[in-house]
């Protein structure tokens, strides 16, 4: 019981500790707002190769798998969802339309501290630097 003074000031500090980056958050601000990377208006309405909820969190994983079936079982043809076929291709089917690598890839990765490493094989497309 003699140490009941010194537990509770441990638990004070501990709870300071843990509870540090909620309270610095809130003093600094807190992070940026997160800004959805911007489609250009020609593509607007046109279809991705999936949906847009399952391409913002799955994409690198089905890149991932074409890369796979593609270099391992000479697939190259993806029917999505919609049953359009198309070409299993980081360079050829995904910069069609997201061609500005700076705005629709590299926001959202810088954003979330990501380094993919799609670029140390692929060429980055020209104007999107």
């Amino acid at each position: 019981m003699r140490d009941r003074g010194r537990i509770l000031i441990g638990l004070v500090i501990f709870l300071a500790l843990a509870t540090f980056p909620i309270w610095y958050n809130q003093v600094s601000g807190g992070a940026e707002p997160y800004e959805k990377p911007l489609i250009p208006a020609h593509l607007e309405g046109t279809d991705c190769v999936r949906d847009t909820a399952y391409m913002t969190t799955e994409h690198m994983q089905l890149v991932m798998d074409w890369r796979d079936e593609v270099v391992r079982d000479n697939d190259r043809i993806f029917v999505g969802d919609d049953g359009v076929q198309r070409y299993k291709s980081l360079t050829g089917t995904c910069l069609g339309c997201h061609s500005n690598k700076a705005e629709f890839c590299d926001r959202c990765h810088d954003y979330l501290s990501v380094k993919p490493y799609c670029w140390d094989c692929h060429v980055v497309p020209e104007g999107g630097q």
